[in-house]
């Protein structure tokens, strides 16, 4: 599964031009619940991944990409479809919600 590391230069084409619904994962390297939640969203990539482009951003490397999106608090996981972004989940969620999140897209 190809896990994309997302930056204010590839976000237009990796994930608003892309051809299938992308779920991102607003992250940073000092958080503890994101530390908890990255398993869960590696697992779900592994499983969903032909269907769904997955990527994650780092906070502190594309601060200008959280402000866009106004991501408050992190983890944040943010469903994007056909362009726009189209759902939003903050917090740390188990995997079946998360299957669940990103079925909202398909």
């Amino acid at each position: 599964m190809d896990m994309k590391t997302l930056t204010a230069e590839n976000f237009e084409q990796e994930i608003l031009q892309a051809d299938k619904p992308a779920i991102v994962d607003f992250w940073a390297t000092w958080c503890g619940p994101c530390k908890m939640f990255a398993p869960i969203f590696h697992e779900v990539a592994e499983e969903m991944g032909d269907k769904v482009i997955f990527g994650k951003v780092d906070v502190d490397e594309a601060s200008d990409l959280a402000s866009q999106f106004k991501v408050m608090s992190i983890p944040t996981i943010i469903l994007f479809k056909d362009g726009k972004a189209i759902k939003k989940n903050m917090g740390v969620i188990n995997k079946q919600a998360l299957k669940d999140f990103i079925s909202q897209a398909l």
